[in-house]
């Protein structure tokens, strides 16, 4: 697995840029580049998010938990008397259900 200090590193210097170029685009003190790509392990989460924007990288959360919880979310709630009233729908009306196919 690549490191932060790596994958910072080598995303600007693809970019050509210097630390100092990277470090005022991105609107942060030049020391911060540096500090990171040499591995620097308390580095607030808003100044990377502003590095990330000027290297153009993204970043995806993944969790197990993250993904049971979605799975939560599209699970309809029902109130007690609401539940009679699913067992068949009228007969002009179509039901859809979503859901969400775990990754």
């Amino acid at each position: 697995m690549i490191s932060l200090a790596q994958l910072i590193k080598s995303h600007r210097k693809k970019a050509a840029l210097a630390q100092t170029q990277l470090a005022k685009l991105a609107g942060v003190g030049k020391t911060v580049v540096w500090d990171i790509e040499n591995g620097k392990e308390s580095v607030q989460w808003d100044t990377l998010q502003k590095i990330f924007r000027v290297l153009n990288i993204t970043v995806e959360w993944r969790s197990p938990l993250l993904r049971r919880m979605a799975s939560l979310d599209s699970v309809p709630t029902l109130s007690p008397d609401a539940s009679s009233s699913l067992s068949k729908p009228p007969a002009n009306e179509t039901s859809a259900i979503n859901s969400r196919t775990p990754e």
